[in-house]
């Protein structure tokens, strides 16, 4: 379990997390590439990383970050094709993707024409290949983005979900009863392996999921974003005050 605990960061309302949050990724993103030479991003969808999206593919940020050093994956995907409205892709591309000078090699989408078994395989496959890690060992991002669910869910690691108990495979397609649906996401060992993971949540909606996922006693099957607590690296969470609002912590 990480010593220092997650970083709690409120901010008035989405806009200024949307601007706090852009800041922050293009000084990350700066130091990744300068200490290592490039930078691997795992992205999220909903509504929220969409505004930072947005403000990344637009002057200053975009003319800040070389773009040909970065490497985006996507943390988790619908089983849609990759112009559907629900699209994790989709969204991140009409946002970002299609305003930035960066090489379509580096952008790496799940291969969602697939069936959704052979998607997950494949999207393993293309991490051991970029990252270079054999079997057994765990792809390290530079920085996981993600969200957190009403429900206590974040990628697409649902509570009560056969991908929460996964630990020998990287990606997997989780069949999602609740939601009549199967999802591809990343496991819970390669969330945890990132060196920084950072969690935007907005909204009253999200309040009583992010104080449970950060301080109720722990039962991951139930909040999956407990998961984070067991993070190697640095977890911050961006929340605007509604999101916030259920933390003893932050109160």
């Amino acid at each position: 379990m990480s010593e220092r605990g997650p970083e709690i960061i409120v901010l008035a309302d989405a806009e200024a997390l949307a601007d706090a949050a852009a800041r922050r990724l293009v000084e990350f993103l700066h130091q990744a590439v300068a200490e290592r030479g490039w930078c691997t991003v795992a992205l999220s969808g909903g509504s929220t990383p969409r505004a930072l999206y947005q403000r990344l593919a637009r002057p200053p940020a975009r003319d800040e970050i070389d773009w040909s050093r970065v490497h985006l994956f996507w943390g988790d995907e619908r089983a849609v094709p990759s112009d559907h409205p629900e699209s994790n892709y989709r969204m991140a591309r009409e946002a970002m993707l299609d305003h930035l000078p960066i090489p379509p090699g580096n952008v790496h989408r799940i291969l969602t024409e697939l069936d959704p078994e052979e998607a997950a395989a494949q999207y393993e496959a293309e991490l051991r290949h970029v990252f270079g890690v054999h079997p057994g060992e765990i792809p390290e991002f530079d920085l996981i983005l993600l969200g957190i669910g009403a429900d206590g869910h974040t990628a697409s690691l649902f509570p009560h979900t056969a991908a929460l108990a996964v630990r020998d495979r990287l990606v997997v397609a989780n069949a999602v009863p609740q939601l009549g649906t199967t999802r591809i996401t990343l496991t819970v060992p390669v969330l945890q392996a990132a060196r920084w993971v950072l969690v935007l949540a907005t909204g009253l909606d999200k309040a009583e999921a992010v104080a449970r996922a950060i301080e109720s006693p722990e039962n991951i099957d139930e909040t999956p974003a407990q998961l984070l607590r067991h993070a190697r690296g640095r977890v911050t969470w961006m929340l605007d005050r509604a999101a916030a609002s259920r933390l003893a912590s932050a109160g």
